[in-house]
């Protein structure tokens, strides 16, 4: 994980404890960080995420889930750290002499969260999965990262929560950025949804559900950004088209002050002749005035 994403997800943490979000919203942020890649060292220290999670681990006012998650980040981060600098020997946790009173032990997984979707992926939603979405105290946001998690999930394999802590990122990143529960953040809910939901999509899912794409930048994406391949090729290919049949010679237009525009008496009319009926029957003039763009025709 690269410094700005790390960045952004601690934000959204902080926001999250600023605004005493329920602990659900705050463990589906710290399992984003969880499932992601280990941060490098130098990232770590110049974001200073390592401290802000570690003070979670011993937080008396926090619940004991979000401890025991931001106690498994911290333990993850360790390990990876502890590994590059021994060049891949395999580092043994050390034991503190802190008394296990002090700290929550990590509850263990549960088997829905370690082991992959066993149903159809091309069948998932809200509905299939039950997934727990009452996330926030608001209606509308849970509703949106029901929106959220549908879009997800459609071909995915993981895991009902892993769907859902993303599902959960993406909403709180839309939130923050669009300022709250506004047209704008509602439309690009929906929009996300829409894209996600294109079968043809699916490089954007895939980068969307490995975190090659972050939430943060998720959310600002166009539309055209957003589209599939498929589809922009089929745009590219409408625009040839059309820019083509504008390229198309017209019939090129005589002027004659023979004929008289009936509207406003005036004799500068332009005009094109054309076989509009059996060959024998007489050409029809299109005629146009110059002067009041006054248009007719006769054969």
């Amino acid at each position: 994980m690269d410094q700005k994403k790390l960045k952004d997800q601690i934000d959204n943490l902080k926001l999250a404890l600023q605004k005493k979000e329920p602990p659900s919203t705050i463990v589906a942020i710290l399992k984003g960080l969880e499932k992601a890649d280990s941060p490098s060292e130098d990232v770590l220290r110049s974001t200073k995420a390592g401290q802000h999670i570690g003070k979670l681990r011993h937080d008396p006012s926090v619940a004991e889930e979000i401890r025991g998650a931001a106690k498994r980040v911290v333990d993850k981060w360790k390990q990876a750290v502890q590994s590059k600098k021994h060049k891949g020997i395999p580092s043994v946790p050390t034991r503190t002499s802190t008394p296990s009173t002090t700290a929550s032990p990590a509850p263990p997984p549960t088997p829905s969260a370690s082991k992959p979707y066993q149903g159809d992926a091309e069948k998932r939603n809200h509905r299939v999965d039950n997934p727990k979405t009452d996330v926030t105290d608001s209606l509308v946001r849970n509703n949106c990262i029901i929106v959220m998690y549908n879009g997800i999930c459609y071909q995915n394999p993981d895991s009902v929560e892993t769907v859902l802590a993303k599902a959960v990122e993406v909403e709180a990143a839309a939130f923050k950025h669009f300022g709250g529960e506004n047209a704008e953040y509602r439309a690009k809910m929906r929009s996300l949804f829409q894209n996600l939901k294109v079968k043809s999509n699916t490089e954007l899912r895939r980068k969307v559900r490995l975190g090659e794409i972050a939430a943060t930048d998720f959310i600002k994406m166009t539309q055209d950004e957003l589209k599939s391949q498929e589809h922009k090729e089929r745009d590219k290919a409408l625009e040839k088209e059309n820019l083509n049949n504008a390229q198309v010679a017209q019939p090129e237009k005589s002027i004659s002050d023979a004929l008289t525009c009936g509207k406003c008496g005036q004799k500068k009319v332009s005009y094109t002749q054309a076989q509009t009926r059996s060959a024998d029957e007489p050409m029809t003039t299109f005629c146009e005035c110059l002067n009041c763009g006054n248009r007719w025709k006769f054969s």
